[in-house]
């Protein structure tokens, strides 16, 4: 059949799909991943410089210089290149101190949630895992161990042990692994009644094979995120014990008894504290960006 000139040639027609629009709560959450990203490349520069303190850090954060006491920063009247941050009622070089201080507040954080999340796993597994009466005695004591002021609980460790960095760790993981506990159990609870518990239960497994097996690699979302959050806690916590002279002792450069010495001497050197104080403040902010960014990255029911 001949085809005329004028007769129309119908062609498919192909048209781009539009891009899905992203909701609310996904802008919310892709927001978040990116304030999350920027916030681990920080915490990478203040771990790195942590760790690499003896290298960086441009002099000894134990040296006496009285001659240079209370100099300001290099950009103020008075201040000098050799001290960039300035130096402190006797004359230690603040970035020099704060840049060591990062390392025991870094290394308590760590240390000290590696405790708690060690004792609350544990406690929550069998609670969750056994049930019946050892679930109640335990959940019992999480409740009265809740009902302690940790104030008041590390006032009364630390006057028995007496202030030192090992019993400061003691006491932040001794008093943070309840959260840890009650997380677990719940999401043991329902855990142990699904087909992959049931199935290992009916081949002969025995409890703890089924327990760090089966259950346990399920429920790293959510310790992960927690120990995230706590680690920022515990370094506030680290720094007030410290700022009341309960925690690391001076002249061990820590941010919170360096907030403390300086807390005297704001109104004629603000310095003194403002760094280490700005130093807690950027850690801990940038730590509780990356722990909600792992949350809604780990969460399987916030979809873009």
């Amino acid at each position: 059949m001949a085809i005329g000139p004028d007769a129309a040639i119908s062609a498919p027609r192909f048209e781009a799909a539009a891009a899905p629009a992203l909701s609310g709560a996904g802008w919310r959450r892709l927001w978040r991943l990116k304030w999350g990203m920027g916030g681990a490349a920080i915490f990478l520069a203040i771990v790195l410089s942590a760790v690499f303190a003896p290298w960086i850090a441009p002099h000894d954060p134990l040296v006496v210089d009285i001659r240079h006491r209370m100099g300001p920063p290099a950009w103020m009247e008075g201040g000098t290149r050799e001290h960039v941050l300035g130096t402190d009622q006797i004359g230690r070089d603040l970035l020099s101190r704060v840049i060591w201080g990062g390392r025991v507040s870094l290394v308590v954080g760590v240390t000290a949630v590696l405790l708690s999340s060690t004792i609350g796993i544990l406690f929550g597994l069998t609670a969750g895992y056994f049930g019946a009466r050892l679930d109640w005695s335990i959940m019992t004591f999480i409740n009265v161990m809740l009902t302690f002021p940790f104030v008041l609980l590390a006032l009364a460790v630390i006057a028995v042990l007496g202030p030192s960095m090992p019993n400061m760790i003691i006491v932040l993981g001794v008093t943070g692994w309840p959260v840890y506990a009650r997380v677990v159990r719940a999401e043991t609870l329902a855990l142990r009644e699904r087909e992959f518990v049931l199935a290992a239960r009916a081949l002969g497994g025995s409890h703890a094979r089924i327990v760090f097996r089966q259950i346990l690699p399920n429920l790293i979302s959510p310790i992960v995120v927690i120990a995230t959050l706590q680690i920022a806690q515990v370094i506030i916590l680290e720094s007030f014990l410290s700022f009341l002279g309960l925690g690391v002792q001076p002249p061990t450069p820590a941010w919170g008894n360096m907030l403390g010495e300086g807390r005297v001497y704001m109104l004629n050197s603000w310095w003194i504290a403002a760094f280490p104080g700005l130093a807690i403040f950027v850690t801990t902010l940038v730590i509780n960006l990356i722990g909600n960014a792992l949350r809604d990255w780990l969460d399987p029911h916030m979809k873009l």
